[in-house]
């Protein structure tokens, strides 16, 4: 069975970072190659800027660099920009990425997704940090 194909918001992806967070075994399974992380140049700059706030340029340098040398990257760049979440545009970078990378889904909390529940095409899966725990890890 291949690995699912996945797109995280920032936000969530902080979460899965820290090491005392319920959600670090997340990240670790990224490392072990256990899902497929999808980025555009967008996400991935975003990524960079907002881990420079958060803790500092080194760690989001080495961050970056774990990212650039996994074997379990797809990076996609739209070309086309369908603008389904209107409340934040922002957001429209990891929905474009989910599209063109066939992402089977999108993991966030942020709630101005949830707008993509009512768009049937195209469709977009979103699901929160404990679904996409239970979806990686059955037994927890």
């Amino acid at each position: 069975m291949e690995p699912k194909r996945v797109v995280i918001d920032t936000n969530c992806l902080l979460q899965m970072l820290g090491k005392h967070s319920e959600y670090h075994a997340l990240w670790r399974a990224f490392i072990e190659e256990r899902f497929v992380l999808c980025l555009s140049n967008e996400i991935l700059n975003e990524y960079e800027e907002i881990l420079t706030q958060k803790a500092s340029a080194l760690v989001a340098h080495r961050f970056i660099q774990v990212v650039l040398h996994s074997p379990n990257v797809l990076r996609k760049d739209p070309y086309y920009h369908f603008s389904l979440i209107e409340q934040d545009k922002d957001d429209n970078k990891f929905v474009d990425c989910a599209i063109v990378s066939m992402a089977d889904y999108i993991v966030s909390e942020d709630a101005h997704f949830r707008v993509l529940k009512d768009i049937p095409f195209p469709m977009v899966r979103v699901i929160g940090l404990k679904e996409f725990q239970r979806d990686l890890f059955p037994s927890i």
